[in-house]
């Protein structure tokens, strides 16, 4: 798999040991912090939904008051009401693609391949040390 045969001095087993130690922090805080984001998301993505969805069932029954109401005051202020709704649902459903369903997903991709690049670094460093201490 890798090339270890080409190492011939201990101190550059050490030397690549030390990177992989390196890399491998790295990577454990990154998983960390998408851990942590996909935790956050998921949270977030349910709360956008059910939010969504009251605004959604909110505008019908606005829009079903001002198709009986006559002109006037209370229909405009009606009028007004669905104005505000159809804003918040714009700003709710502009949210959820940057914090919803799909959004949760691509974290939870981004988890994903941090664990198989931790698994990676781990065989690398494994490799590296057999080989160090055969030297």
């Amino acid at each position: 798999m890798y090339t270890i045969t080409n190492l011939t001095q201990v101190a550059d087993c050490n030397a690549l040991l030390a990177w992989a130690g390196r890399e491998k922090a790295d990577l454990a805080f990154k998983k960390l912090s998408d851990e942590r984001l996909t935790a956050r998301f998921a949270d977030t993505s349910q709360e956008l939904d059910a939010v969504l969805q009251g605004v959604i069932a909110e505008l019908a029954a606005t829009e079903t008051i001002i198709a009986v109401l006559p002109d006037g005051p209370t229909k405009d202020e009606a009028i007004n009401k669905k104005t505000r709704l159809e804003y918040k649902k714009f700003l709710l459903e502009t949210r959820r693609e940057s914090y919803g369903v799909v959004a949760l997903l691509e974290k939870e991709m981004d988890l994903a391949r941090v664990n198989q690049e931790i698994v990676e670094v781990d065989t690398f460093i494994a490799t590296i040390e057999t080989h160090r201490d055969s030297l």
